[in-house]
């Protein structure tokens, strides 16, 4: 009998096949009702070609039905990916490329007979440095005269987002956490301005669109013949479009952080040097988690030590201009998100377990809190306690700067509040964290009075 194994809380959608861990590592099991069309995926040389161009992630192909299931054909085992993450977190540049990279990967599956049947941003991951589809079940035999099922969900899931950060010129990614399945065509098309109509391809895929959809199926409407022409004519049509949008974003007073900051006397390297003295000391150091990381400067230091690091940052011009700069370097270590820590990403989707809440999902060996805590408890009136209780959910190691409230930060920040924080002390401060971690080492960064910690997870 198989042992007991762990259904994915994501994957239940597809009749296709699921999603299930065994021994703490994850599987995917192919149904006997989707084997046709993936026998036909595999022998068509589509998945090797996908694969060699490192657009879809490899798996293993395992002869063994490690379910129990009677509705098992294969198993497959595909190459882990470190971390999850999900389009509400990431940067316009980011969603865009996962959107060019669906549309590419329908040209190329339909050179081989084959059609995208998916085309949501759940199925897109980083990893190693770029993007990568990792649903080898959304590929099925095409039928020509069939249109692509998968083309409403590409403009809610993508060209929704796209188009509205776009002409609003502000950062909506909240809206896609709103409407995890996308955002619809009707409110699309009534959030967008009137003059959106004079693009062809947004009146096309957006405006026309939804006004077709509220009519329903009718007779007219099905009777009406595809082919592979026109599919690709869509395609090339959605293609010029999204490669045609602009990042909603201009310089923000965190953007230029560190260049203010170099300015303040050997701050910036006296910091440097005892954060890299410290990951000398730890033992094992493979993964970490940068908590406001701003530009990504002392996420490229751990990447530079050979760990794999999550750089998070609630500004999406900061988190956009990181991506950009890592993906023109291949640089394969540092995974850019958008997470806002007063209210980071939560749990959602059915029973609130699909989709995990970013504490949830981040298990690392070190976490980097840099000029944060004051923009947490006096910018948000977040506890000590509160935060303290927040970081230890995810790490063993924990750097924290302390910045004092004599700082010229906090005191500009209390210029227009109200100081109500006479608990906003260095000895509250450790106290507080005191419950959940012991500092190992501290020292004071330069002329600065800002104190950085080097702490270890308590048991």
């Amino acid at each position: 009998m198989p042992n007991s194994f762990i259904p994915h809380p994501s994957s239940f959608r597809d009749p296709s096949g699921f999603i299930f861990e065994k021994d703490g590592v994850l599987y995917r099991q192919v149904n006997t009702i989707f084997k046709d069309d993936f026998d036909f995926f595999l022998n068509s040389g589509c998945y090797a070609n996908l694969v060699k161009q490192g657009l879809l992630i490899p798996h293993e192909t395992i002869q063994e039905n490690l379910t129990g299931s009677s509705d098992y054909y294969l198993t497959l085992k595909p190459e882990p990916i470190s971390f999850i993450s999900y389009a509400f977190e990431w940067s316009f540049d980011m969603l865009r490329d996962a959107a060019l990279l669906t549309l590419q990967l329908l040209k190329e599956s339909v050179a081989y007979g084959l059609v995208l049947k998916d085309a949501t941003p759940y199925n897109i991951q980083w990893h190693n440095g770029k993007l990568i589809f990792i649903d080898s079940l959304s590929f099925e035999k095409y039928k020509e005269e069939t249109p692509w099922i998968a083309y409403r969900q590409f403009c809610e899931n993508f060209l929704s987002p796209l188009l509205l950060m776009h002409y609003s010129k502000m950062p909506l990614q909240q809206l896609q956490l709103a409407y995890p399945e996308g955002i619809p065509l009707a409110i699309t098309k009534s959030l967008l301005p009137w003059r959106s109509k004079f693009s062809l391809h947004t009146y096309l895929h957006i405006h026309l669109h939804a006004k077709v959809s509220a009519k329903g199926n009718s007779s007219e409407n099905r009777s009406a013949k595809f082919s592979r022409q026109k599919l690709l004519n869509l395609v090339s049509s959605l293609e010029t479009l999204v490669a045609k949008l602009k990042t909603p974003g201009q310089q923000t007073a965190w953007s230029e952080y560190y260049d203010e900051a170099v300015q303040r006397d050997d701050y910036l390297t006296k910091k440097t040097h005892i954060i890299q003295d410290w990951l000398k000391k730890i033992a094992d150091l493979k993964t970490a988690v940068d908590l406001g990381a701003n530009d990504g400067m002392f996420s490229k230091l751990l990447a530079s030590n050979d760990i794999k690091i999550i750089a998070s940052d609630f500004d999406p011009i900061c988190i956009n201009n990181l991506y950009t700069e890592l993906k023109n370097k291949k640089e394969k270590r540092i995974q850019p998100l958008i997470i806002d820590l007063s209210n980071p990403s939560p749990s959602i989707g059915v029973n609130n377990t699909e989709r995990a809440a970013f504490f949830k999902r981040t298990k690392v060996d070190l976490a980097m809190a840099l000029a944060v805590i004051h923009h947490l408890a006096i910018g948000k009136n977040i506890s000590f306690a509160q935060i303290a209780n927040s970081f230890q959910q995810v790490c063993t190691y924990l750097i924290i700067e302390f910045v004092p409230k004599t700082d010229e930060k906090i005191q500009f920040m209390l210029k227009n509040k109200k100081d109500i924080y006479n608990y906003y002390t260095e000895e509250n401060f450790v106290h507080a964290f005191g419950d959940f971690f012991t500092v190992e080492e501290k020292h004071t960064v330069g002329n600065s009075n800002r104190v950085l910690y080097l702490m270890k997870k308590n048991g």
